[in-house]
């Protein structure tokens, strides 16, 4: 169950922090850093709550294509726009995240 909380408020955080106009967020470090750390923390949260490897694949389909959606989201929020790279940036924290879990299941 606690799994399932900290995973909810992770996701709104990320979700509010991705469809907040830009100009009321301050000085951002490197964005993609930011884009991979959040879906890698997501991934981890996600790959807890998995029941076995098909229910993980769902966890990380679902997350790339929730990377997806905020950026197609953005379209409609001042001064934030689609962007290849934050998807790509998504993709690499989820893979930074399933890589070691996948390694793992494999011992």
């Amino acid at each position: 169950m606690l799994d399932w909380v900290l995973f909810g408020v992770a996701l709104a955080a990320v979700v509010a922090g991705c469809l907040i106009p830009n100009r009321y967020l301050p000085p951002l470090p490197n964005d993609k850093l930011l884009h991979a750390g959040a879906f890698a923390v997501l991934t981890g949260l996600g790959l807890r709550i998995a029941q076995d490897g098909r229910h993980a694949a769902l966890w990380l389909l679902g997350l790339l294509l929730a990377g997806w959606l905020i950026e197609c989201l953005q379209q409609l929020v001042p001064d934030r726009g689609f962007s290849w790279p934050d998807i790509a940036a998504n993709a690499a924290g989820i893979a930074v995240a399933a890589i070691p879990y996948m390694l793992w299941q494999l011992l």
